[in-house]
């Protein structure tokens, strides 16, 4: 009972960091001190906390541009992911990149994509690298129900039954591909059908419960590993803001959106931890010490200097040319 508890005040933990960085960054972005594009995670931080909850240190991680629960989870000070938001040098990548290229080669954590679908199959090539050294590393590679229609999608999932690869492939199933609703965009819902077309494995569940995201891709997991087979699996899931930043989200009601917002992975894990025991001092001793952390990741992305010309060359050519 004590290891459950203490596990899920954890996970309970990373979702409500990545739920207020994430607000922390729409408000930073609403004043104009992050530009680009801004896709936030708010209502699906179980997936990536769950999922990144099962791997090991040695596994990688690749991802979509709605990036910043995956490096958080994955490892990511809030400090180095927030100054990555404003352009700074402090940032994951140096401030390059902003919020569509987190990438922590420490964390294994290769990357925030912008090209839908388009980075399946460098998921697929670190799971073959992966394979060719004997390391025993899983890749895990989140995607959009978009990305599901896509040509490289199908290459990676092709090759990697093929060769037998140790990846998971996770279908972050929103319903909504940009502002597309499903019935629009799939002529079949059922994304983990494409599995077994290609001769892998694959799984569907809903992502409300963390604990039951951890046990389901746990499954998965381990069979990368220890079998090195491929797994598709579909995660139902829901964001409650906009595509990104400039989306109003006007093609779903008020309605919907609260109807959904019953079943937050923040408040199930709430419950789950009153049931155990857990009190609201604790509660709250919790959520104070995550908004000191983000207030913080803000001050020291305010505070750090912004990349000058030295990284030019360094981040154009490779070492030695």
């Amino acid at each position: 009972m004590q290891d459950e508890r203490t596990e899920l005040l954890k996970l309970y933990r990373q979702m409500l960091l990545i739920r207020r960085f994430e607000e922390a960054s729409a408000k930073a972005y609403s004043q104009g001190k992050i530009g680009g594009f801004l896709h936030l995670y708010i209502g699906q931080e179980a997936c990536a906390v769950g999922t990144l909850a099962a791997l090991e240190p040695r596994d990688y991680v690749v991802t979509t541009y709605r990036d910043h629960a995956q490096a958080l989870a994955r490892g990511t000070s809030a400090r180095a992911c927030m100054a990555e938001l404003y352009g700074k040098v402090t940032g994951c990548s140096k401030g390059l990149g902003g919020s569509m290229h987190f990438f922590d080669a420490d964390n294994h954590m290769l990357g925030g994509h912008g090209i839908v679908g388009g980075h399946c199959p460098i998921a697929a090539g670190a799971a073959l690298a992966s394979k060719y050294r004997g390391d025993g590393a899983v890749t895990v590679c989140f995607f959009g129900e978009g990305s599901a229609t896509i040509g490289a999608f199908h290459e990676a999932l092709a090759l990697s039954a093929l060769w037998n690869l140790p990846i998971v492939f996770i279908c972050e199933n929103n319903e909504y591909s940009m502002g597309t609703p499903l019935s629009r965009s799939l002529s079949v819902h059922d994304v983990s059908q494409k599995g077994p077309a290609f001769g892998m494995e694959r799984d569907r569940f809903g992502a409300s419960d963390v604990n039951e995201v951890r046990a389901r891709m746990q499954v998965a997991i381990d069979r990368a590993r220890n079998e090195s087979k491929p797994t598709l699996i579909e995660v139902a899931l829901y964001r409650y803001r906009g595509h990104s930043m400039s989306d109003p989200g006007k093609y779903r009601t008020a309605d919907e959106i609260e109807e959904r917002k019953k079943t937050d992975c923040l408040l199930v894990a709430e419950g789950k931890l009153g049931a155990l025991g857990v009190t609201e001092a604790e509660l709250l001793a919790i959520a104070e010490s995550v908004d000191a952390e983000v207030e913080d990741a803000v001050q020291f992305a305010e505070a750090s200097a912004e990349p000058d010309e030295s990284l030019i060359e360094a981040f154009t050519y490779a070492p030695g040319v």
